[in-house]
Order: C-alpha cells, then structure tokens, then sequence
C-alpha cells in the first residue's frame, strides 16, 4: 500500500505555477523486500517523470517501521471467536503503530479492529457505534477463551 497523505505547493496559489512541491509517501507491506521493491520503484518514477522535464527533485526517509509479524495461532482464535460470536470477519494487514506492534516484539500478540462509519479511521470524523465495540469485546473475550482452551 502506498499512500501520499500531505502535499504543499509553493506558492500555494491557484493561478501560479508552483516552483516547488513537497509531499509525503506512506509505503506498507508485510514483507521487507517487496517494501524495498516499492521504494525502488518510487525513486524510478520519480526519476522518470521528473528528468526529461529538467525538475531537480530530493528524497529523505524520515521514519522507517519494520513490518511485525503477529502470532498465527492468536490470529487463529480470533478468527474462531469471530465465527463462534456469529460475527463476519476477514484478515487485515495493518502497518500503523499501534500499541501491539511494540508488544510483539516481546510477546505474542494480534489485533482486533471494528468497523468505523464510512470506513474512516485515524481522523476526526472516525465513529463507532456502541453495538460494533460491543461486538468487538465480544471477539476479544472468545479469543481470549479460545486461547485458553488450547493452553489446556
């Protein structure tokens, strides 16, 4: 997944052409070589479109976030508690900081998600309904049972 979630132009005016334009990719993926694959061909385009046009252009990495592999048997229960709850569900890859990413570095560890209004989320006008967090604990608390029924 790539995404540019910010871009400026200067000047930022609507009957100037720009002399400058800055923005920000956002690349994920699950797997280290197809991240450095999709950068590679980030730089080509860039040198492609922007060369024969004489447009100087720089690249700076600012952050870099190694995909995190979750546990495949908690992704497993939830995936049973969601079934057994009564609940449709379907695997996601999530590249976002959140909170479990640090914890599987040092312990087992998987995601939930609930669906937002819209389909949007990390943004203001994110809502979730009181039934969909209720049917997301729900998921948790089978999950949970799951896994504790397979610990024996």
């Amino acid at each position: 997944m790539g995404t540019v979630g910010l871009i400026e132009n200067r000047p930022n005016s609507r009957n100037v052409i720009p002399g400058e334009v800055f923005f920000s990719v956002d690349i994920r993926h699950p797997e280290e070589n197809a991240l450095a694959a999709m950068e590679a061909k980030l730089h080509a385009a860039l040198d492609e479109t922007l060369r024969p046009l004489q447009l100087a252009y720089e690249v700076t990495r600012i952050f870099t976030s190694p995909p995190v592999k979750f546990s495949p048997e908690l992704i497993d229960c939830v995936r049973v508690a969601a079934n057994n709850a009564g609940f449709a569900s379907r695997d996601m890859i999530s590249g976002a900081g959140h909170d479990a990413a640090y914890i599987a570095g040092v312990a087992p560890a998987t995601m939930i998600f609930v669906p937002c209004r819209g389909g949007i989320s990390h943004n203001e006008a994110e809502a979730t309904s009181f039934d969909e967090c209720a049917a997301g604990a729900q998921v948790l608390l089978n999950a949970v049972l799951e896994y504790d029924r397979r610990l024996g």
